[in-house]
């Protein structure tokens, strides 16, 4: 099954700086594959439900690694059956009626 997942992982215990903990989610995701869209508060992702899932895992296993003890993240998932759609799209046919 095809989803969009909306992530947002908070390292938790580290202090306030995240950007080298959200770096290390952003390369794990771009070594999956997958479509990733970085966002100021989390990052937008596309593929296929078990590579995505298991890419989140993976995001965790990182931030752990690197001496975060606790970890709250924010899973936002969409599904559809009756296309495939980009991020990409999803954001153009906002755009589109923007301009209109």
């Amino acid at each position: 099954m095809k989803v969009i997942v909306d992530l947002c992982v908070v390292p938790l215990g580290v202090g306030v700086s995240l950007a080298p903990y959200v770096a290390a989610c952003e390369r794990v995701l771009q070594e999956a594959g997958l479509e990733v869209q970085l966002h100021p508060n989390g990052t937008s992702i596309a593929g296929d439900w078990i590579p995505v899932f298991a890419a989140i895992e993976a995001c965790h296993a990182a931030v752990h690694a690197m001496g975060c003890p606790r970890i709250h993240s924010v899973v936002k998932i969409n599904t559809r059956t009756d296309r495939d759609q980009s991020l990409e799209e999803k954001v153009a046919s906002v755009e589109a009626l923007l301009s209109a």
